[in-house]
């Protein structure tokens, strides 16, 4: 096997014996370049440490859908919509075939049994590891990184988006958006991009990634500020929460996002906040938006697991940590 590891400067290796400083992120600064993942190159990703110094890391949600990435599509877990707790596990295509008075029966054993109440539903949700494949999404996760950043967005956003989006394939929603980033064609045109019967410039790469970072840049952290103002709500940009907030902007619009905040009336920014919204239902914004920042926190902890396992260098005989600061 071959020797991976992380490419480390001298103030980083200093780092090494040395806890992780509490406090906000600084964005463009929390990164790693990582050698070995895939051939002889450099690939260069943000550090997650706010999902553990916060523990998110432990939270079902996130812990669900990580068995889900991993899960094949032939079978699925039943769980429930608040916390996601499992409750059994079922092949699709048997589950598929049942009619709804033979799932309803399980269904309500099933509640009964463990006293859920009568807005918790229990989901069926099918494997989705066809789709969730990292490795292909690395290079464009490097290259996504520093386009964001001459864009003078945080590419944070760059990294999560196309975890969650296209790790796999490129194809096209139900709804319309296509491209790495999964823009609409509405957006993709308000954002500069060429969409017509004969070219759709979502389908470029640099370009996808360039009209990603303004609609962020431009539309979704205006609008972000702006509900949170209004409710009186103090933040930081670089808080993880406030990040995620901006995802459900990006993925629903904040049209959609704005009503679900002045329906839990927050009195302060914080992962509560953020849990909160995964409870929440107004309008359009239903289970896949709730779904989307649970997404993105089980997406970086897949990538964690797959650079920390497969990525390490040997200093003096002890094992170097994958995420240290690159100052």
């Amino acid at each position: 096997m071959k020797r991976l590891g992380i490419l480390l400067s001298g103030a980083a290796l200093s780092l090494l014996t040395t806890t992780y400083a509490t406090g906000p992120l600084k964005p463009y600064r929390d990164k790693v370049s990582v050698f070995g993942l895939c051939d002889s190159g450099a690939y260069t990703f943000l550090s997650n440490k706010a999902i553990y110094e916060e523990r998110w890391d432990v939270l079902p949600q996130a812990q669900f859908w990580r068995k889900i990435m991993r899960l094949s599509p032939d079978s699925g877990y039943l769980s429930t919509s608040s916390d996601r707790q499992l409750l059994g596990k079922f092949a699709t295509k048997e589950w598929l075939k049942m009619n709804d008075a033979a799932k309803n029966h399980i269904l309500d054993s099933i509640q009964s049994t463990i006293c859920l109440g009568p807005d918790n539903k229990i989901l069926f949700t099918a494997g989705k590891s066809d789709f969730y494949k990292i490795e292909p999404v690395l290079w464009s996760i490097d290259k996504a990184v520093r386009i964001f950043e001459d864009q003078d967005t945080d590419p944070f956003y760059a990294q999560a988006i196309l975890l969650i989006e296209s790790p796999g394939r490129m194809q096209k929603s139900v709804v319309g958006a296509y491209g790495p980033f999964q823009l609409m064609r509405t957006v993709a045109v308000r954002m500069g991009l060429k969409v017509n019967k004969a070219v759709d410039e979502r389908k470029d790469f640099d370009k996808s990634a360039w009209a990603a970072a303004k609609l962020i840049r431009t539309i979704c952290l205006p609008e972000t500020r702006y509900m949170l103002d209004r409710n009186g709500i103090k933040y930081n940009e670089n808080d993880l929460w406030f990040r995620l907030l901006v995802l459900h902007v990006y993925h629903a619009g904040a049209g959609n996002v704005s009503p679900v905040i002045d329906k839990i009336c927050p009195t302060e920014g914080s992962q509560e906040l953020i849990k909160q919204v995964w409870q929440t239902s107004v309008g359009y914004f239903k289970n896949s938006s709730q779904n989307y920042s649970q997404l993105a926190i089980a997406s970086l902890l897949e990538l964690d697991d797959l650079i920390l396992n497969r990525c390490q260098a040997v200093e003096d005989g002890e094992a170097i940590p994958a995420y240290v600061d690159m100052k």
